[in-house]
């Protein structure tokens, strides 16, 4: 039902509200910029349902929010995108409501469809090593992705954390990167000696620019390094080695995690090292080591 009175600050128009909003997600919920950047795209399909019903956020009814929610589930998203859509829409309207926008948020009652878990799948520790070893060692760029390999699944870096890695983070001498996660949450997390060496080899050889000398890992072009581009290199490496399907960097964080589980590291240890505030979220790795363990079983031994 639409309700009978409306705030003062109902007229504000999207522009201003969607800028606002994301001021509010990064200095009240310390969200990272890629984060932010989703949160706008997964908006603009509702903001642009707004201008075409001729209604401004400020005045949307619940009916008006039941229908995009329809609209929404008809365009063929996946339950995953539309689940992350909706969240992104009550959180819109919780600060709505804060800045007294909106009175109520008309999403609240528009729950999020059952999302199955599916489990990550790692590559098996043979696969890890011909990635390790894919690089060219006797060029630089092939020095630095060796460094970004070894580093990533060393230390069960997310991607947007290994390419904005500085090197005031590291400290070769202990051994240990300091990484600012999710929610600006700092952890200490160990390299293996492998690792090591290999960012050694590589901060030796390299020549930074000046623009960017406290990142770690910089392009051919002396600038730090992309999330895509990286993208781009682990996929070369994999097709050189022959592993298919072709995996996205955060397999090698779902790796580290896997292999870690598999050789007996306790759960919580690995909760701590990939940066989970919730160890429901570690336990998922339980699953896919249980999953492998039956595997090895079944193929290997003889009354399998």
């Amino acid at each position: 039902m639409t309700p009978l009175t409306r705030p003062a600050k109902a007229e504000a128009d999207i522009p201003g509200l969607l800028q606002g909003f994301l001021r509010w997600l990064l200095l009240e919920k310390g969200l990272s910029e890629n984060s932010i950047n989703s949160y706008r795209s997964d908006l603009q399909p509702f903001f642009s349902y707004l201008e075409g019903v001729g209604t401004l956020p400020g005045h949307l009814s619940a009916e008006q929010a039941a229908e995009f929610r329809r609209r929404l589930a008809n365009s063929g998203f996946k339950t995953s995108t539309l689940s992350r859509k909706l969240s992104a829409l009550r959180q819109f309207y919780h600060y709505l409501v804060l800045q007294g926008v909106s009175p109520e948020n008309p999403f609240s009652r528009q729950h999020s469809p059952k999302v199955s878990k599916s489990l990550p799948k790692p590559l098996s520790e043979a696969q890890v090593t011909a990635l390790l070893e894919a690089p060219d060692s006797s060029q630089l760029l092939g020095l630095r992705d060796k460094a970004m390999l070894e580093v990533m699944y060393a230390a069960g870096l997310r991607v947007s954390e290994l390419v904005q890695l500085r090197t005031s983070q590291v400290n070769l001498n202990r051994g240990l990167l300091r990484i600012s996660g999710k929610g600006n949450k700092e952890r200490l997390v160990p390299l293996g000696e492998a690792a090591v060496e290999a960012l050694e080899a590589y901060l030796a050889q390299r020549a930074p620019d000046k623009a960017a000398a406290d990142m770690v890992f910089l392009s051919a072009r002396g600038q730090g390094m992309t999330r895509q581009a990286f993208w781009y290199r682990i996929k070369k490496y994999a097709r050189r080695c022959g592993i298919y399907p072709l995996p996205s960097p955060h397999q090698l964080r779902h790796s580290f995690a896997t292999h870690l589980l598999n050789h007996g590291a306790d759960l919580r240890v690995v909760q701590m090292l990939l940066g989970h505030s919730d160890l429901s979220t570690t336990q998922v790795y339980t699953q896919v080591a249980k999953s492998a363990l039956k595997e090895t079983h079944a193929k290997h031994h003889p009354r399998g």
